[in-house]
């Protein structure tokens, strides 16, 4: 537990941030999730406890994060921004059912070819964002359809 807030403390001051207790705080909430969590979300679980921070410090704080680049946003509903501490290239697995979201690693993905678009265009990155159904749902879906 120590090491890993070193670790934290360490990565932040090496992106030239200040260690603040809130900034400290988000980013280690963050690096322990892999649900893609909205500001709220991330609030809620800063303060499930009891009150510890703000919205608008966990604003700040995502937005100094992202900044420097140790939190990258995530969108992959409309409205919606979501954050993930990976901020190595993957892609994304979204669930239509229940909304469950998945890091796809960028080597499971190939032949994305962007020969056809017109004339001009010059593709410097991407992120592919894939829809479907988790196996949870799926699992619901056979048992329901089942006892029909």
């Amino acid at each position: 537990m120590q090491e890993q807030a070193e670790q934290i403390i360490k990565k932040l001051k090496a992106k030239g941030l200040r260690v603040t207790p809130q900034r400290f705080a988000v980013y280690a909430n963050l690096l322990t999730r892999s649900d893609h969590p909205t500001a709220e979300q991330i609030l809620q679980g800063l303060n499930a406890a009891g009150p510890v921070s703000s919205q608008a410090t966990v604003y700040s704080s995502l937005q100094a994060l992202r900044d420097v680049g140790l939190v990258r946003e995530v969108l992959l509903e409309e409205g919606v921004c979501r954050y993930d501490a990976n901020v190595e290239m993957h892609h994304h697995f979204r669930c239509k059912a229940c909304g469950a979201i998945e890091d796809i690693a960028w080597s499971q993905v190939s032949g994305v070819s962007f020969q056809q678009l017109r004339p001009g265009l010059l593709v410097d990155e991407y992120e592919l964002t894939v829809h479907g159904l988790c196996d949870d749902c799926q699992e619901h879906r056979r048992v329901g359809s089942t006892h029909a």
